[in-house]
Order: structure tokens, then C-alpha cells, then sequence
């Protein structure tokens, strides 16, 4: 099969298409002719080796341990393992693998595949797995988040940013998205109720309180964020800054600061019970993805050259078959 393979960090430039031996599946996994794949800021921190952190974490210290990128995918089952139940030859499923989504094969865990709805093509479903789940178990578990509650997202014109916009309106908030000028009217268009440009107006220093704040960029001080909060408010941090992971989680993965305001930061759990969730939500159209750019596999360097720019508009998906628009 083709796959885009590294076998050193460094640039995208390390990357390189190769055909490699097809994946045979474990007894608790699944084998996926793969339609779709996107990409996560999480693909290009994994082929920098940066933070260092990740490499002592397991991802390899001096080479990489995995050599196929990716993990949002959506496709068609080929085969199953011998211990799954739930899925048949045929079944067009979406989800998260490990690793090795940029291919046209990949194996992934049972548990981590829900049927794809009919209504929603295998681009959307390979945009949403990551970035929607981390966006609900923000807002969700550690936001607890409320109906009627003011929340803002910052970074709302992000992979993650987009779907927490409208996953906060489906919760009945009212939401706040904050972006750059050019992105004004799609954040708009996705649901928000308010609309900040963040080069006109600093949203920690204009008076406004917000009960929920969910920060995607991750480029504001501590005290900034406890600043925007209201009492008894929550924010939740889901980019990366070395500054804020050492000041947030230093003294524990929760930081209480001044009275009853909460900060703290998180990635998410890809379960199977967030994945029916987030299937429900695009099915009914409360969830849309909004996708940016469409790359052939041939072209996944160009695609992670552009996500790591840090000005995509929503996701960038990475079609593996012409008819992942269907």
C-alpha cells in the first residue's frame, strides 16, 4: 500500500511517499481501506519531536517509533480481528487509530469506530475525531458547561475552535469567538453570538465576564485568563505553551487561583461513547465541520506545511480516495 512515511523529526521535508507492507489487524481491531484522513496539530508536534518531552513519553528519542503519521480517519472496513463483534466487511465507519492514518490502509481499535452516517461525507467524519472530542470533553467534563452560560472560545476559527463553537450552542450557551479579521464571518457563520477580532480588541481587558472560557491557542498569561473569568469560572486550555503547561501543571493537572476560578488543561480520550455522541451530533446537523483545505495523499507535506502556519480555517483533510466527498 502507499503511505507517507518519516523516519527521522525534522520539517515536512523528511517526509516521503513509500510503498510499505499493509497492516495485518489485531484480535480487538479493525483493518480500514482508508477514504479519508485529517490532520492535528498533534501530527506535527509528533514529526518535530518537539516538545522533547513527547519523545521520553514514547513517541522514540532519537528516531521516530512510529513512522506513518495520523490518527483521524474514516473509511470502509476490509476485515476484523478475531474478537470483533460489532463491525462487518463493508461497513463505512469513522474514528482513530494509534497511528498510520496517512495510508491507505490502517488498523484501528474497535472501540474507537462508529458507523459513519449516511448523511455525512468521509471527509466531514475524518475531520471530526480529534478536534470535536477534545472540544466536547473540554466544554463537557471539564467546562461543565450549562445552558444559558456566557463561554468563549478563543482560537474559535481553529480545527478544535469550530467545533466547540457549536458544540457550545448546541448546549444552549451563549458563545463568544475570538479570531483574526479575515475569519470574522466565518465564525459568524458557524453559530456564534458574539464575534471578537483579536487584533481590535483584547477580550481579557474588555470588561466582559465569561463563566466558560475555551482556549485553543493557548497564547494568554495565566493571570489574563483569570482575568476574563467570572466568579466560580472555569477555563480550559487545550493548545500548547511551555509557559503555561509548566504554570498550570506544576503544582497539579488543576490550578485554583483568586476565590473559586479554575484553569486548567487537557487532551482528549477518544471513547467510544464520545464517538456515538459526536455521531449524533453530525447526523442531526447540530455539528458541521468546516474544512479548509482538501490535499491528495501525495501532497500530505504540503498539508502539514499549512496546519503548522497556525492560520487554517477549521480543518484540512487529506483525501486517500477521489470519492471521499461522498
Amino acid at each position: 500500500m502507499k503511505a507517507i512515511t518519516y523516519e527521522k523529526y525534522g520539517s515536512p521535508d523528511v517526509l516521503s511517499v513509500e510503498e510499505v507492507q499493509k497492516p495485518t489487524p489485531k484480535d480487538d481491531e479493525v483493518l480500514i481501506k482508508v477514504r479519508a484522513a485529517s490532520v492535528n496539530p498533534f501530527d506535527w508536534h509528533y514529526l518535530r519531536g518537539e516538545p522533547f518531552f513527547m519523545r521520553l513519553m514514547g513517541a522514540g528519542i532519537l528516531k521516530p517509533r512510529n513512522k506513518i503519521l495520523g490518527i483521524d480517519i474514516a473509511g470502509r472496513v476490509e476485515a476484523g480481528g478475531g474478537n470483533v463483534k460489532q463491525f462487518q466487511p463493508g461497513d463505512e465507519v469513522f474514528g482513530a487509530s494509534d497511528f498510520g492514518a496517512l495510508a491507505e490502509y490502517v488498523c484501528a481499535k474497535e472501540n474507537a469506530l462508529v458507523l459513519k452516517p449516511a448523511n455525512v461525507t468521509s471527509e466531514e467524519a475524518a475531520a471530526a475525531p480529534v478536534a470535536a472530542l477534545t472540544a466536547l470533553q473540554a466544554l463537557r467534563d471539564k467546562g461543565e458547561i450549562q445552558p444559558g452560560q456566557k463561554v468563549l472560545i478563543n482560537g474559535a476559527s481553529g480545527g478544535v475552535g469550530t467545533f466547540a463553537v457549536q458544540i457550545a450552542k448546541s448546549y444552549g450557551a451563549a458563545v463568544t469567538g475570538v479570531c483574526s479579521t479575515g475569519n470574522l464571518e466565518m465564525v459568524r457563520s458557524i453559530g456564534t453570538d458574539h464575534v471578537i477580532d483579536y487584533g481590535q480588541e483584547d477580550f481579557t481587558r474588555n470588561g466582559q465576564r465569561y463563566d466558560l472560557i475555551l482556549d485553543a491557542v493557548a497564547n494568554r498569561s495565566f493571570s489574563d485568563l483569570k482575568r476574563a473569568l467570572g466568579p466560580r469560572g472555569i477555563c480550559v486550555i487545550v493548545g500548547f505553551s511551555p509557559a503555561l503547561t509548566f504554570q498550570v501543571f506544576f503544582p497539579g493537572p488543576w490550578k485554583f487561583s483568586t476565590g473559586d476560578k479554575k484553569i486548567g488543561m487537557m487532551s482528549a480520550k477518544i471513547t467510544k461513547e464520545d464517538l456515538d455522541f459526536l455521531k449524533d451530533l453530525l447526523e442531526a446537523g447540530k455539528v458541521v465541520p468546516v474544512i479548509d483545505r482538501r490535499y491528495p495523499l501525495d501532497e500530505a507535506a504540503d498539508a502539514l506545511r499549512y496546519l503548522e502556519e497556525g492560520h487554517a480555517k477549521g480543518k484540512i483533510v487529506i483525501n486517500i480516495e477521489q470519492d471521499a466527498k461522498t
